[in-house]
């Protein structure tokens, strides 16, 4: 008798054990940074603002204490990219206003540091004439195989 009360206690305890701890895994489900990002215009004239907004959320929390958040923008096939920091304007949206001399492709990046995960969704927009786009990158493997030097 002592011997299989020597075997059920343990598995007992431990189905016991493994019920609560699903019952907890079951209650949370993972959150995930949102960036919704938006430029208002789309397409605009040179040296008329334009709004870019990046809408961050949380889960369902909208996020006002962001870590960092910058827009990148530069214009397409331009080696030199702005970065400017971008403070909480309201319900967990960030805001930019800023004009354009050059006409041409731009591109922006939103990089959104928050609750220990950075997001950083990219759009494209136009001022006055469109210049040329820039190239799509190839797959990874193309480009392993473009910077292979093994052959020296």
């Amino acid at each position: 008798m002592k011997k299989l009360m020597y075997i059920w206690l343990p598995l007992m305890i431990i189905i016991s054990l493994a019920a609560c701890s699903n019952h907890n895994a079951a209650e949370e489900e993972p959150q995930f940074l949102e960036v919704e990002l938006s430029i208002n215009p789309e397409k605009a004239k040179a040296n008329e603002p334009v709004v870019f907004e990046a809408k961050v959320t949380y889960g369902e929390e909208e996020v006002k204490d962001a870590d960092e958040v910058k827009f990148e923008i530069w214009r397409a096939n331009a080696e030199e990219h702005e970065k400017i920091p971008v403070e909480h304007a309201e319900n967990g949206i960030y805001r930019l206003e800023k004009s354009f001399k050059e006409e041409g492709t731009y591109y922006i990046y939103s990089h959104v540091t928050a609750r220990r995960m950075h997001n950083m969704p990219k759009k494209e927009f136009v001022i006055g004439k469109p210049s040329a786009p820039e190239k799509e990158l190839g797959s990874q493997e193309e480009n392993m195989e473009d910077n292979d030097h093994s052959s020296h």
